[in-house]
C-alpha cells in the first residue's frame, strides 16, 4: 500500500483525510499522464454522498486543466465505471466512493483502461505528484483545454448489459432489494423490474447523508426483517457503491459471500463451467466453506483480503469465480471487479435453474461461528508487531488447534486492526478475541 492509496483507493474523511486539493491533483496527474500522446478520455462515476459532488467537480477541473475530456456518469456503481471504461475506449475510470464507510468519508478509486483496478505504479506516481516530488505539470491552454461531457448514456448501457446476462425471466419471483441509499438506487430496481420480478425496495431514497446508515449489506438485519414481513422469495443487500452483495433466504437467514461462492461454484462446476474446478477466496473465508468444498471436490485458492488480489489470482490462473466473505464476488466472464447486482443475477440463475430455494442451496455449508472486532489504533504497524500481541495471537492459535483459527490483520483503508476468531462456539470466539484485544489495550495501543 502507498501513502494515500490503500487496497481500495484513496480514502479518508471528506476535507480532512481526503480534500478537494487531493482530488484536483489526482485529476491533474491523470489528465496529463494519459494525454501525453493523444486527447485523454476519462470517465467519472460517484455515489450518493454529499461530498461526492464536490470531489466530482474537483477531479473534472483537474482533468480538463490538464487537457483531458471528463465524461460524467453521475450517480452510478463502481462496477458500471469498470464496465464503461473497458468497453467504450476510455483511458481510465474514476469512481468517487468510500464504499461501506459512513457518509462523511469518501474515496477515489482508479480503474485502468481495461477495467481493472489501477496499477500501483500509476498510483505511486500520483502520490509523488501530490507530495510535490514531481515538477509542476503544464496547464492546457486555448483549444487544448478539456471539456466535461454528460455521459448518463454509459450508465444506461451498463443496465442493458446486466439485463442481457440473465438467462430467464424472474416472473412470479418476489425479490427484496436493499440499496443502502447508495449507488444501486439508480440501477437495481430497473434491472429486476425489466426481468419481470415483483420488487420490494427499501433504503432507496438517498439524501447525501444516509448512505449505509442502518441499511445495506453492513446492516443486513433490516433486509432480513423485510423478507420475513413481506414473505419474499429472496432478498439482496448492496453497499454504498454496489460492488458487493449479501443475500437473505426466504426464511430471513443471511447468505454471505462464502455461501454465495459455494452455491455458484458448485453450480458452475456441475455444468463444466468452473475452470480448474477452483474458486478463489481470501484468508477471511470461513473454515466451513473449505470443508464443504472438500466434500464435493471443489478446489480453492486463498489470497490476501481485497477483491483486487482475488482478481489478480483469477487472471493469473484463468479462474472464473472468486470473491470475499463480505460479498465482493467476481464473475470474470461478465465483469472485472466485484459487482453486487451481477452477483444477485447469478444467484437467481442458480435458484431458477435448480428449482430450489436459497436456503436449500446453502444448507450444505456448515458455517463456523466467527467474531470480528475492529480495534482502532494509533499506528497499525506498531500494534501488529508488538511482541506481547504476537504472543497472545500464538497462544490463541495453539488453544484452537484444528478446530478453529485466529486472524489478525491491518485494515487497508482505516487506522484499524481487525481481530477475527473462528471456533466451535460463539462463546469461544468471544473469549479468544477478548484475550487478544485486552493485551492490545494493556500495551497502550488502542485509541478511543
Amino acid at each position: 500500500m502507498g501513502k494515500y492509496f490503500g487496497t481500495d483507493g484513496f480514502r479518508g474523511e471528506a476535507n480532512v483525510g481526503l480534500t478537494v486539493d487531493h482530488a484536483f491533483k489526482v485529476g491533474r496527474y491523470l489528465g496529463w499522464y494519459y494525454g501525453r500522446e493523444h486527447k485523454a478520455r476519462i470517465v467519472i462515476g460517484k455515489d450518493t454522498r454529499r461530498s461526492s459532488y464536490m470531489f466530482e467537480y474537483a477531479l473534472a477541473a483537474g482533468l480538463t486543466a490538464s487537457g483531458a475530456d471528463a465524461y460524467l456518469l453521475h450517480v452510478t456503481t463502481t462496477p458500471s465505471v469498470s464496465y464503461v471504461t473497458s468497453t467504450e475506449d476510455f483511458d481510465c475510470g474514476i469512481m468517487i466512493s468510500a464504499s461501506h464507510n459512513p457518509f462523511y468519508d469518501n474515496g477515489i478509486k482508479l480503474i485502468n483502461g481495461k477495467g481493472y483496478k489501477m496499477e500501483a505504479e500509476v498510483e505511486n506516481k500520483i502520490e509523488a505528484y501530490i507530495d510535490g516530488e514531481i515538477e509542476e505539470l503544464p496547464l492546457a491552454v486555448r483549444d487544448d483545454i478539456g471539456r466535461t461531457v454528460d455521459y448518463a448514456a454509459g450508465r444506461n448501457r451498463y443496465i442493458g448489459h446486466l439485463i442481457s446476462v440473465a438467462t430467464r425471466s424472474f416472473k412470479d419471483m418476489k425479490i427484496g432489494l436493499d440499496c443502502a441509499n447508495g449507488s444501486a438506487f439508480a440501477i437495481a430496481k430497473s434491472v429486476f423490474d425489466a426481468l419481470g420480478a415483483k420488487t420490494y425496495v427499501i433504503s432507496n431514497n438517498p439524501d447525501g447523508t444516509n448512505i449505509n446508515t442502518a441499511c445495506g449489506s453492513t446492516h443486513i438485519e433490516v433486509l432480513q426483517a423485510h423478507v420475513r414481513e413481506k414473505h419474499l422469495d429472496v432478498g439482496f443487500a448492496y453497499d454504498g457503491d454496489a460492488d458487493r452483495c449479501l443475500a437473505v433466504d426466504e426464511n430471513g437467514n443471511v447468505v454471505d459471500g462464502d455461501l454465495i461462492l459455494y452455491i455458484c461454484g458448485k453450480y458452475l462446476m456441475e455444468q463444466g463451467r468452473l475452470n480448474g474446478n477452483t474458486i478463489v477466496t481470501t484468508i477471511m473465508s470461513n473454515l466451513g466453506l473449505y470443508k464443504a468444498c472438500d466434500k464435493i471436490g471443489m478446489k480453492y485458492e486463498k489470497t490476501a483480503v481485497g477483491d483486487k488480489y482475488v482478481y489478480e489470482n483469477m487472471m493469473q490462473n484463468n479462474f472464473v469465480l472468486g470473491g470475499e466473505q463480505s460479498g465482493h464476488i467476481i464473475f470474470s466472464k461478465y465483469a472485472k471487479t466485484g459487482d453486487g447486482i451481477l452477483t444477485s443475477l447469478m444467484l437467481m440463475e442458480v435458484i431458477l435453474e435448480r428449482k430450489m430455494s436459497l436456503s436449500k442451496l446453502a444448507e450444505e455449508v456448515m458455517i463456523y461461528p466467527q467474531l470480528l472486532k475492529n480495534v482502532r489504533v494509533a499506528d497499525k504497524k506498531t500494534a501488529r508487531e508488538n511482541p506481547e500481541v504476537i504472543k497472545a495471537i500464538e497462544d490463541v492459535s495453539a488453544a484452537l488447534g484444528d478446530n478453529g483459527r485466529i486472524l489478525v490483520r491491518e485494515s487497508g483503508t482505516e487506522p484499524v486492526i481487525r481481530v477475527m476468531v473462528e471456533a466451535s462456539s460463539d462463546e469461544l470466539c468471544e473469549k479468544y478475541v477478548k484475550q487478544v484485544v485486552d493485551v492490545m489495550e494493556k500495551e497502550g495501543l488502542v485509541t478511543a
